[in-house]
Order: C-alpha cells, then structure tokens, then sequence
C-alpha cells in the first residue's frame, strides 16, 4: 500500500531563532499567532486561516505560531494577554492585528497579499512598519496617539482581561450558568478555549503564589481537568475593562464576598480563589472562577 502524502500543516510552529529566520526569509505574506504558553493559540481564527488558504493556495500566504517566551525577537510582546497577529514580508514587519477580529484579519490579509503580490510583480516598495503599541508599557493597547493609528497598525480597538473558568466549575457543569453572567454583565468573549493547563503553565501563570502553603495544591488542583481559558473586553466607550471585571468580582475573599456583596459574583459561585495578575501581564487581572 503506498504512504499517504503528508499533510502540510496550516499553521508552522516557530520555536527556533533558526525557524523565525527562515519565516523572514520566505516568500510571500507570512500571518504569525503571538501568543503566551499560559493561553495557547487564538483558535478561534483558525478557520478563516483555512478558508483564506483553500482561497488563496499555498504559494504566497503563509500562517506561523510563536510563543513570545521563545523567541528573542518576540520579547515586547511578552506577557500581553490580547490575541496578537505579525505580519511579515520579505523580512520586514508589515502590519499588526490585535484581538481575535475575524473580519479584520481578513481585511488586513488580503490588503497585504495585494500589496506584496505588486511588490513581486512591479517592484513596489514594501511599506515596512514599526509596532509603536510596544512603546506603551500600561496595558494591551496603546490609547494615548492624538494622531490616530500608525500606517499598517489595526486594532479592534479594545482592552481586554483573563479570566479562568476551573476545573471543578467545568466538571460541575457550571460553564454555561458563569458565561452567561460574564455576557449580562455586559462583556465580550474574544476568546474561549477548553483545554487542561499542564503543570509548567500553571506555576507560571501562578508564580505570584509560590511561596504560599497552599500553592502545590492549587498547582494540582488546576491540572485536575480542562479549564476554560477566557479572553473578556467591554464594547468601546464604556468602562475600563479591568475596573469593570474588579467589581463583578466583588472582594477577593469569598466570605467577605457572601456577606458584604452578596449579589456579586465571587459569593453567587463561592469561589476559593480570586488571584490578582502574575507581574508579567501589567494591569490585567487574572481571576479564576469557579
């Protein structure tokens, strides 16, 4: 029986600076997912990743993964909770994406496959750009330019929070009931992804807790089963999404929750525990849910 022909995969992983020299130095556009080890890929995107690429062929449109801990080159975006998508051509960043926007994505990439197609074929100048967003140390996205947005930068023009939805919630069966109040509260879900944290991400994403007692068992009790790893961001125009997500939450300590605030959602799911961010994600809370 003859071998099937490998299958090309949709997305390359670059985990090597020899891999994210070879992605520079290859022909055409390449789109690459940014993402933290703690959150995984942006999934949600991965279908029109493959509906742009049955479209397009494999000939100039390329799609890359690159966890920003991995690579030198990909320091500034460390700790940056917002879905982020690089795009290259002929070494040269080209234009940034931020948020899991479908219908900016594609607009963007089709915008720069055109673009690049004309660099090719007339020898226009490719218009390189500088990601000035990394210059604004205080949350996702930078609101401060009076003078709009930069040539090539696009955003979904929103700040965005994690929250985690744990394993016992999960198995409970109470996923539903807690997106629901997330979603009457006005949030957004730009991305939701199932999966079970191993034990490297979840000492990461917990380091804060690590000379607590408690911490071993917090470590075990979140690699206990999937989680629901939940981007959140409120519409534009209104509150700031972290203040908004703080008061939701109510007290940090359920027992105080359930007697002070007792319509708020730490005391409604009486969680056990309500974790500000580790050091690395500036201003962004990092609240588990039960």
């Amino acid at each position: 029986m003859g071998s099937k022909k490998k299958e090309i995969a949709l997305q390359v992983n670059i985990s090597t600076q020899e891999l994210w020299e070879e992605m520079l130095s290859s022909k055409g556009l390449t789109v690459v997912d940014v993402y933290q080890g703690w959150c995984g890929p942006c999934k949600p995107v991965v279908s029109l990743f493959q509906k742009m690429r049955m479209e397009v062929g494999l000939d100039l449109l390329h799609f890359a993964l690159a966890e920003a801990d991995c690579l030198d080159a990909l320091e500034k975006y460390r700790g940056r909770c917002e879905p982020t998508f690089l795009f290259y051509a002929g070494g040269e960043l080209v234009a940034v994406v931020r948020g899991a926007n479908a219908p900016l994505l594609q607009k963007t990439i089709q915008e720069q496959l055109e673009a690049e197609k004309k660099v090719l074929a007339e020898g226009r100048e490719r218009k390189g750009i500088r990601d000035e967003a990394l210059s604004d140390e205080d949350g996702c996205l930078s609101h401060d330019k009076d003078n709009g947005e930069d040539d090539g930068m696009a955003s979904s023009g929103k700040t965005c929070t994690l929250a985690i939805i744990k394993p016992d919630a999960v198995v409970h069966g109470k996923t539903d009931e807690i997106m629901m109040k997330i979603h009457e509260a006005g949030f957004d879900v730009l991305a939701n992804e199932e999966r079970t944290m191993t034990e490297a991400e979840v000492q990461l994403f917990y380091q804060h807790k690590a000379g607590e007692e408690a911490f071993e068992k917090l470590v075990h009790h979140m690699c206990s089963g999937p989680s629901h790893l939940l981007i959140l961001t409120k519409p534009e125009g209104t509150e700031d999404v972290t203040a908004a997500w703080r008061t939701l939450m109510g007290p940090c300590d359920p027992d105080v929750a359930r007697r002070e605030q007792p319509d708020r959602a730490v005391a409604q799911m009486k969680q056990d525990h309500v974790c500000e961010v580790p050091g690395n994600l500036p201003r962004t809370p990092n609240i588990t849910m039960e």
